[in-house]
């Protein structure tokens, strides 16, 4: 498994854990750009760009991120440190204990 593979694997992980919607879309040049995992939790949206340990989002990733963050959702990267998988764990905390969003 590749070190990206196995950050990929702790994700999933931290996610079903919490009970959180997770898909991990095949990106084959079509459509617009996306991360690795786009969840759902309590009505709440994150999307989550994984990398090997020590790398970081390009620039069209990071492109991507600002305009989820700016839409309302929350976008992060996680490469497997334990800062960030602490990040990742606090997110989904926090979505499990503020409730769930109502429909407008």
């Amino acid at each position: 498994m590749t070190p990206e593979g196995k950050v990929k694997e702790q994700v999933k992980k931290l996610l079903k854990a919490y009970g959180a919607y997770y898909h991990m879309p095949v990106q084959n040049g079509m459509g617009s750009p996306t991360l690795d995992f786009i969840c759902c939790l309590n009505g709440r949206y994150v999307a989550i760009e994984t990398k090997a340990p020590g790398k970081l989002a390009t620039v069209r990733q990071q492109k991507t991120m600002a305009e989820i963050d700016a839409a309302g959702g929350t976008a992060l990267v996680i490469d497997g440190s334990a800062e960030h998988l602490r990040q990742l764990q606090d997110w989904l905390i926090y979505v499990t204990t503020t409730g769930k969003l109502s429909a407008p």
